[in-house]
């Protein structure tokens, strides 16, 4: 394990790296050492066929990327960094999205590329990524709920296919249906119907909007009366002085 001291050290070199480099691509000792890591761990990670154990390598290598993820969103102003955007998606793969917003806020920001490997916008890579992996969390989570309503927003009017979008959405009234928040989930499944009729939600609306009508019938009509069908008793108004 790092010391503190080598822990310093690395989020100093990796932030004056990312002052350094402005807008051009990242480069320098931090950087490059970095980059090898990553080359390193990408060929273990490759070598290996079950998901399940991918996952639990990829907990197991995260922890020594924080330092350098730290010092760039630190100093950093917007340049190219493959070594963040791989991390940003890794981060994703484990379930920890929280952790994948805050290097998703800066890569957004600035507009960083993913790579042409991924063959898709940052802001479809955080969307489709996130949404696949809610769908298969704990929907009760509260914070999931607030990642993935920071993530519509973070995205809002960026271009994407629709299915990506479709599937947020549908994340989304999953969420909102765990927490017992029947109209917002109905409204969410709704929009993910609109935007892809086949992403598996028709049943959901049906039996939601059932659920909220007879909800709706049985909740007793508000009591305006005071007592018994009487009306409130009030004191006399003083009498005006002359």
């Amino acid at each position: 394990m790092a010391s503190s001291i080598r822990k310093h050290y690395e989020r100093v070199t990796a932030a004056k790296a990312a002052g350094d480099a402005g807008q051009a691509p990242m480069h320098g000792e931090a950087f490059e050492l970095m980059q090898a890591q990553l080359f390193e761990d990408y060929r273990r990670l490759k070598s290996i066929q079950s998901v399940e154990r991918k996952i639990e390598v990829k907990r197991e290598i995260l922890p020594n990327y924080v330092e350098y993820v730290d010092g760039v969103l630190e100093a950093g102003q917007g340049a190219q960094d493959e070594v963040l955007m791989r991390v940003m998606l890794w981060r994703i793969d484990i379930g920890d999205i929280e952790g994948a917003l805050s290097i998703a806020r800066y890569a957004i920001q600035h507009d960083l590329d993913p790579g042409e490997q991924f063959q898709r916008s940052t802001a479809a890579i955080l969307v489709e990524e996130s949404a696949d992996q809610a769908l298969a969390l704990a929907e009760d989570d509260d914070s999931l709920l607030d990642a993935l309503r920071e993530i519509d927003t973070l995205t809002d009017g960026a271009d994407m296919h629709d299915q990506i979008r479709a599937k947020l959405h549908k994340a989304l009234g999953n969420s909102h249906r765990a927490h017992g928040d029947v109209p917002e989930a109905i409204a969410e499944y709704q929009r993910a119907y609109e935007l892809n009729d086949r992403i598996g939600v028709k049943r959901d609306i049906e039996k939601l909007e059932r659920d909220l009508k007879k909800q709706n019938q049985t909740e007793p009509e508000p009591d305006t009366k005071s007592g018994n069908g009487q009306q409130p008793i009030t004191s006399p108004a003083p009498e005006a002085k002359s």
